[in-house]
């Protein structure tokens, strides 16, 4: 970002929050989601899926389950697709706020299904460049995403729930960055992720050796916030899901975007980024809201606008 850029204001509307303000000129740092008036009409039907399940709750809570259980849902052709569309139209509606990605019959995702008969032949660029999409989707999702994993989350499934922006665990979860094992390289955004997460110390380990790790180990190295009991999971991630959408969305939206982009960012333009934030929050219903609900000691009610 050139702070000089953002010293020129333009007109920007952010078009999923319903609200336009005055921004910068030629701003090189713009939320993901503020990107034009109508987004939210690019939203993709999630009818006849194959591999996913997709719930959703009445504040705004949606929930991803990974559905191919006889394979510990790793992941084919056909999810890769259904990942994107799903990403896709979570991120075009605003009554979305938190996801919750998890995986069916007890395990999270066991990686890249590698059991077809096309492995070897085939355009192998074009194909990781499709999957790339996909970490890129969950990586720069306006909404706060959970990852809920039990049992076995490794290569691909093991990066796709670090990738997420909160990982919670039960006690007999397994992560493994399983790629070395099979003759590959990191994938899925785990190159970006692992040093960020743990240190590049740590991530050389983590991805040479290819070893499985438990989910004590994973939270004491960073890469999980929280572990719970087995039985006990489903309902630590629905609280911290209810609390999470009760939040104000924009706010939390921008907060997400600039922590994300903070290690390629210099002080002073992490400094303009949050005074843009700011600029933008106080231009929304939520923070005058907020700031009338502290006054009269009362809840606020987040509408995201």
């Amino acid at each position: 970002m050139r702070t000089s850029k953002l010293e020129r204001a333009v007109l920007l509307r952010c078009g999923c929050w319903g609200f336009t303000w005055r921004l910068a000129h030629s701003c090189d740092w713009v939320p993901n989601y503020c990107i034009g008036p109508n987004r939210h009409r690019s939203a993709t039907s999630l009818v006849g899926m194959e591999t996913l399940l997709v719930t959703r709750t009445p504040d705004g809570v949606v929930e991803v389950i990974l559905n191919r259980p006889e394979k510990k849902n790793a992941v084919n052709h056909t999810m890769w697709n259904e990942l994107s569309a799903v990403l896709a139209s979570i991120e075009g509606d605003a009554s979305a706020r938190v996801v919750v990605l998890t995986g069916a019959g007890g395990a999270f995702c066991s990686g890249a299904d590698l059991s077809g008969d096309d492995l070897v032949e085939g355009d192998w660029l074009s194909r990781m460049r499709k999957i790339n999409q996909v970490a890129l989707s969950l990586h720069q999702l306006s909404k706060v995403t959970i990852a809920k994993v039990t049992g076995i989350a490794a290569g691909a499934g093991c990066n796709m729930a670090f990738g997420c922006d909160l990982v919670i665990a039960s006690a007999s979860a397994r992560f493994s960055e399983i790629f070395v094992k099979r003759g590959l390289s990191v994938d899925f955004g785990g190159s970006y992720l692992l040093p960020r997460l743990v240190g590049m110390h740590r991530a050389k380990e983590l991805a040479l050796f290819g070893e499985i790790i438990d989910a004590e180990v994973a939270r004491e190295l960073g890469i999980v916030n929280r572990v719970v009991a087995d039985d006990a999971i489903d309902a630590f991630t629905n609280d911290w899901a209810t609390r999470l959408a009760g939040g104000p969305p924009i706010a939390m939206s921008l907060t997400k975007a600039m922590l994300n982009d903070s290690f390629g960012r210099t002080m002073p333009e992490a400094l303009e980024a949050e005074a843009l934030s700011q600029t933008i929050n106080f231009h929304t219903a939520d923070t005058a809201e907020a700031i009338a609900a502290f006054r009269e000691k009362r809840p606020p009610r987040f509408l995201g606008r």
